[in-house]
């Protein structure tokens, strides 16, 4: 039997040293002229869509389509310059590149990702650690506003890039926050809690 797993990105497979937080900055600055965007807005565990949108909110600030383009563009921009930079921290979290390659010599497990990036910003940050090439496919959060709904897309994801059609009992989600285990629990997966971002053990056991 295949189990499919999922895996976050931020907080579970690497940091980057805080690339992305300064490139949703920039890019809110560019598209709606605020300096400090993000304010108290928690970015873990969240999709990018729905943190945008937060953003705009907290401010007053109108919010459709097209402004949504234009944010996405330009945090994909600041992000290509910002995951060069040096900074504390940043680098693949340990025992994850063994961990993956032992993992991609199975058969019977098929590797994909589940997290809020957009899809462009996951694939920039991936090949810049060399991890992009572990995994087929996968849900992102140009897919849905709602972290809930992106085990349905990782699912239909999944099969149309021809691998097998699963179900949610035989995936695994692979996360660092509460909300990566509530996906799981929303749509009867299994989930996984790594300790290796902002919470505890005992916050991701509860």
């Amino acid at each position: 039997m295949t189990t499919l797993l999922l895996f976050d990105i931020d907080g579970t497979l690497l940091s980057t040293g805080g690339a992305g937080g300064r490139a949703m900055a920039r890019a809110f600055q560019d598209v709606f002229g605020f300096s400090n965007g993000l304010g108290s807005i928690s970015m873990a565990g969240r999709t990018d869509a729905w943190i945008v949108s937060q953003m705009a909110a907290e401010h007053g600030l109108p919010y459709d389509d097209a402004s949504f383009r234009r944010f996405h563009d330009s945090y994909v921009g600041h992000l290509s310059a910002e995951i060069l930079l040096p900074a504390s921290q940043k680098g693949i979290l340990p025992g994850v590149r063994q961990l993956l390659d032992t993992l991609v010599s199975h058969d019977d497990a098929y590797l994909a990702l589940l997290t809020g990036n957009f899809r462009r910003g996951a694939e920039i940050k991936l090949e810049y650690f060399d991890l992009w090439r572990y995994f087929r496919t996968g849900a992102f959060g140009d897919d849905s506003h709602d972290r809930n709904g992106l085990l349905w897309k990782a699912l239909d994801k999944v099969e149309a890039e021809g691998g097998p059609r699963m179900r949610p009992a035989d995936v695994v989600i692979i996360g660092d926050t509460p909300l990566d285990i509530a996906v799981a629990v929303a749509g009867g997966a299994r989930s996984l809690g790594v300790a290796t971002g902002n919470y505890a053990v005992e916050t991701l056991l509860e």
